[in-house]
């Protein structure tokens, strides 16, 4: 494997086996069912044969059918633990890796994008990469000036093959989405789609990361390696150590789950106020633990080849909204929501009912801390996704203005990664520092 499978009729051949697969299981499940199975049995079985088929094709594609696994891996809490148990190790595994290229292809490319003497840049460059993700793999070197650095470097035809894989993808999305209950996966893979251009553009990518280095520096919570060079399809940063949050999911003390979810919701929080930048791609592979010689845990983030740009910090319609349904005003939410755009004008719905279909969603916001669980996001999921559920009723009536859907996704994103740590969370004080409207105003 020289570089991405580049030929679209080799990558829509793995892809367009998803949904035969997906034929041929309900065929099965149909047999078994005859057989006497029940029906619920039957659609755990076919669940959990789809996923299982689903994330092997991804993490051999790389490109967007990777990025899209990775978006979709945060929401694994959702799903029920029969099916979700037997491929979680594959889930973390592809935040973690994925097939890398060849030394030779890296030579090829950094000598094309820093120049033929390339090597003069590095007192130590490692051929075997660190990591590797969607559309780019990062190699451990040594700089110049004695630095630790990663170097960036981006897959060749790796713009090609998102597109083509998020358009493989978004035919199919109504066969993907009861891998995740209550989310509608075709705005997630359109959204990923009008981000290509973005996340292909490492000068964005070195802005955007600049940004943050610069606000966080000397922060006490979060680390954010500086850029020491970046060029096209190649970026290179500081080397940041550290554990894996992917690893503190798998084997972390109770102490350290705490720890890395209550920092990683006030990285979330506080990122927008102080950057007017939304990370907006919190899967666990781009955050690290870092134990300082004080002792002190921070959180290292990686990865901003995905912003939303929000040069307000968060929009304050949203602490409002937070506020006003914590003190069950569902008059004022219903209002606030109508004027917001969240409900459309053709539309008319009761805001007592409104009002019960938000509040279990923002029982975290209520307590003083609140215990992220897996148990408590199926629960909600299921909740929105049965259609017998008068929540699944309302929800469907529900718009999200384009201007929120990133935000949406990345704040679902979120505490689905604060489910799979199982953390313990003060997520009403970082929501009362950072979230505008969330307090009354004075």
């Amino acid at each position: 494997m020289s570089d991405l499978p580049r030929k679209a009729v080799t990558r829509t051949v793995k892809l367009a086996a998803l949904p035969l697969g997906f034929a041929g299981r309900v065929t099965w499940g149909l047999g078994k069912r005859i057989g006497g199975k029940s029906a619920e049995i039957v659609a755990r079985e076919l669940q959990q044969r789809t996923a299982e088929q689903l994330f092997r094709t991804l993490g051999e594609l790389k490109g967007g059918a990777m990025k899209f696994g990775q978006a979709l891996s945060v929401f694994e809490s959702a799903l029920p633990e029969e099916v979700a148990g037997p491929y979680r190790a594959a889930l973390t595994k592809l935040q973690e890796a994925a097939p890398p290229l060849p030394a030779q292809t890296v030579h090829q490319v950094l000598a094309e994008r820093l120049g033929a003497d390339w090597r003069d840049l590095f007192e130590e460059f490692e051929d075997k990469p660190a990591a590797a993700a969607s559309i780019g793999q990062v190699h451990r070197a040594v700089w110049h000036d004695g630095r630790q650095v990663a170097v960036k470097v981006q897959y060749p035809g790796a713009g090609e093959a998102l597109l083509s894989d998020l358009k493989q993808l978004g035919r199919f999305a109504g066969l993907l989405g009861p891998l995740v209950p209550g989310m509608d996966v075709k705005p997630l893979i359109k959204e990923l789609r009008d981000r290509v251009s973005e996340e292909l553009d490492y000068e964005l990518e070195a802005e955007a990361q600049r940004t943050h280095a610069d606000a966080f520096e000397g922060d006490e919570d979060v680390v954010v390696p500086d850029v020491v060079h970046q060029g096209d399809q190649v970026l290179v940063t500081e080397w940041m150590e550290g554990t894996p949050l992917s690893e503190v999911i798998a084997d972390g003390t109770q102490e350290e789950r705490d720890r890395a979810g209550q920092l990683l919701a006030r990285f979330l929080f506080s990122g927008p106020a102080r950057t007017g930048l939304l990370h907006a791609d919190p899967h666990p592979g781009n955050f690290r633990l870092l134990a300082g010689a004080d002792g002190r845990i921070r959180l290292g983030v990686l990865d901003f080849g995905t912003v939303d740009r929000l040069p307000g910090g968060w929009p304050k319609p949203i602490g409002t909204s937070l506020r006003m349904t914590l003190e069950g005003d569902a008059e004022g939410i219903y209002g606030h929501l109508c004027a917001e755009g969240f409900v459309r004008e053709s539309i008319e719905l009761d805001p007592e009912a409104v009002l019960d279909y938000l509040l279990p969603i923002i029982e975290p916001a209520q307590a003083e801390e609140f215990t992220f669980t897996r148990p408590w996001l199926r629960g909600q999921a299921a909740r929105i996704a049965d259609p017998r559920s008068p929540a699944h009723q309302l929800g469907r009536q529900i718009n999200l203005p384009p201007s929120y859907l990133l935000i949406h996704r990345v704040t679902l994103s979120t505490i689905g990664v604060l489910c799979q740590l199982g953390a313990t969370v003060r997520l009403r004080e970082e929501l009362e520092s950072w979230l505008p409207g969330f307090l009354p105003e004075e």
